[in-house]
């Protein structure tokens, strides 16, 4: 028996983007006994995951934590957080580590200076290369989510109510300056030729009130925002014809089942390696380039330094719904 550990603390997309590397080890390792820590409110994601067998997770407990993990006599760590907190982590469990490369002063020089030294590898594989000196190699089944049973039942009111077959707009987001406006989302809706499911936390009531508001053409939006668990939202992925987002974990739940994906991008960019992980092959990215601007942050602001926020105002709501009707028509 091989154990490791793989750490990810956080968060959704973030977590849902390791998944390569736990089947990857599990199924091409003979003996590989898979622990997974990651902070307690994302422990959900992985619970269901067959190929996870102990699930750790962080809660402002890490002095009983690091005993716990101690006892465990780990054979290797791999490190895909790579932070002060997992640092701390590896230097008390005293195991052979693997750090994923966070690429963080390439990312600075095109952030500020925008020199672009990036490597063109989507995240993944460079998750994957903290595992290569165990002879893993990429099995290009792409991301896993797997929705718990109670899950797949209709468990809200709200998702009785939806159609067979709509498009999901996906409208959070984790910093503000991802997110496109009310106007521009509304004028998406209306100019789609399906119903609209839209989906968002509980911090996205206010934007999807904002949304239905300005709406007044497409009579059938039905808005899920701050009613559903992350899981049923998932499965409104999962039913969707097609899945309009931001740059967030949605995006990724979505490229988890493969589906068709339209993703919205703000101040961030696909270049930094994080873009829909082979999603359904007509998936499109829809960006503002030659913005002097952008990206202004690796991750996002609460509002656009430069004021005018052009890397979502300049985005075309009509050339982003004809695309949708076209991708849900084939």
């Amino acid at each position: 028996m091989v154990k490791f550990l793989i750490i990810r603390l956080s968060s959704i997309g973030d977590i849902v983007l390791t998944t390569p590397v736990i089947r990857c080890l599990k199924q091409q390792v003979q003996g590989a006994q898979i622990h997974y820590l990651t902070k307690e409110q994302y422990a959900g994601i992985l619970a269901p995951n067959p190929y996870v067998d102990k699930l750790w997770t962080y809660n402002n407990n890490m002095g009983e934590l690091l005993k716990q993990l101690k006892e465990e006599e780990f054979d290797y760590i791999i490190d895909l957080h790579h932070n002060l907190r997992t640092l701390r982590i590896k230097n008390k469990l005293r195991k052979l580590s693997f750090s994923f490369d966070k690429l963080n002063f390439q990312k600075w020089l095109l952030v500020n200076f925008k020199i672009n030294r990036l490597p063109d590898i989507h995240i993944v594989d460079r998750y994957l290369k903290t595992v290569e000196l165990f002879d893993v190699i990429n099995d290009h089944k792409g991301l896993d989510y797997f929705l718990p049973e109670e899950a797949l039942q209709p468990a809200h009111a709200v998702l009785e109510e939806i159609p067979e077959r709509y498009i999901l707009l996906a409208i959070g987001a984790q910093h503000e300056t991802k997110k496109a406006g009310a106007e521009m989302l509304a004028g998406i809706c209306d100019n789609v030729n399906f119903p609209v499911v839209i989906s968002g936390g509980k911090g996205d009531v206010q934007l999807a009130e904002s949304i239905l508001k300005k709406i007044t053409r497409n009579k059938q939006v039905w808005d899920t925002s701050g009613k559903l668990s992350l899981d049923q939202s998932a499965l409104l992925v999962k039913n969707a014809a097609l899945v309009i987002t931001h740059d967030t974990g949605l995006m990724h739940i979505a490229a988890a089942f493969r589906k068709k994906i339209i993703s919205i991008w703000g101040n961030t960019i696909p270049g930094f390696g994080m873009y829909p992980y082979m999603p359904h092959p007509d998936s499109r990215n829809f960006e503002v380039l030659g913005l002097k601007c952008r990206p202004c942050s690796k991750i996002g602001h609460e509002a656009c330094p430069k004021k005018h926020f052009r890397c979502m105002n300049d985005q075309n709501p009509m050339e982003i719904a004809l695309y949708a009707n076209k991708l849900v028509n084939n």
